[in-house]
């Protein structure tokens, strides 16, 4: 039996978050008057959030607390004075202005549109992503957007995924696929679950983890071919 449901991540799957997260960091930095250096400042911003992101899917950092908390270790790191309050606003602010979807996003997304039923799991923040995804060019071509801070559970807990089907009236999970390029978040998040997973890896790097994907993919498109072949 073939796929009827797929799920997606949305940043670095859909979404080119990278782009936004440069944009959105500049954008801040410079509105305190500090002369931006991409090389120190978005190197260490991404090492911190990285880390943070990391401890919020263990449980071990909330989201709210997350906000502030990795521009704390920004300041700390850089050894300068911010106000860390006011660059998450402001961070966050920009970071909801940038919506770039990669180049295949668009044409994958409307060919799949006629014959499943799509959704997108963000463990992102509301404001943010209601902007980004929800009033993105994309979003009408889904029957549902998942956003962790609305339902209180994120990714890699299978309660997301739960909510997601039970949003999408569909009980059976052999028929459900996920779709995403972290293998902490969306690959163990789909296999908790008990559905099939899909790796988006287009640099094509090396797992060295015991989390194993059904599929890898390195370009969007392929996916098409996968489907294809499971109907």
């Amino acid at each position: 039996m073939g796929y009827k449901v797929i799920l997606f991540d949305a940043d670095d799957t859909l979404f080119d978050f990278k782009r936004s997260e440069r944009d959105a960091l500049k954008n801040a930095i410079l509105h305190f008057n500090i002369e931006y250096n991409e090389d120190i400042h978005l190197k260490i911003y991404q090492e911190v959030n990285h880390q943070v992101w990391a401890e919020f899917e263990k449980g071990m950092i909330t989201q709210e607390k997350l906000k502030i908390e990795r521009f704390k270790r920004l300041s700390d790191r850089l050894g300068i004075q911010l106000d860390t309050v006011k660059f998450a606003e402001l961070y966050m602010k920009y970071l909801s202005y940038g919506s770039f979807l990669y180049e295949e996003t668009t044409p994958l997304i409307k060919n799949l549109y006629e014959n499943y039923q799509l959704a997108i799991i963000t463990n992102g923040l509301r404001d943010v992503q209601n902007n980004r995804i929800r009033k993105s060019t994309i979003a009408e071509y889904f029957d549902d957007i998942v956003i962790s801070e609305e339902v209180k559970v994120s990714k890699p807990d299978p309660k997301i995924f739960e909510i997601a089907l039970e949003h999408l009236k569909h009980i059976d999970k052999s028929t459900v696929l996920m779709v995403g390029d972290s293998l902490s978040s969306d690959i163990q998040g789909g296999l908790n679950f008990g559905i099939d997973t899909c790796w988006f890896n287009p640099h094509k790097k090396v797992n060295n983890t015991a989390i194993q994907p059904k599929y890898e993919i390195s370009s969007l498109m392929a996916l098409i071919d996968i489907l294809n072949d499971k109907k």
